[in-house]
């Protein structure tokens, strides 16, 4: 069973980390986590985070990907 996880970065690609609204468990399947994001974006880009990256196991799927709007 694979684990679908997001990691977060801020403007300058750095990593964003040790904030409540930033879940670190993974999800069941791609759909669902991206589902949470697109529940969630908003509040993520308010706690300061720029971008996103789905990972399938540890190994990156896609991303980073824009939080802005429009993006």
């Amino acid at each position: 069973m694979s684990a679908w996880t997001w990691s977060y970065q801020d403007s300058a690609g750095s990593e964003v980390a040790g904030r409540p609204e930033l879940v670190t468990t993974s999800f069941p399947t791609q759909s669902d986590a991206e589902s949470w994001l697109g529940e969630q974006w908003r509040e993520l880009a308010d706690a300061g985070v720029s971008s996103v990256t789905l990972h399938e196991d540890g190994a990156v799927v896609y991303g980073p990907m824009s939080l802005s709007d429009g993006a």
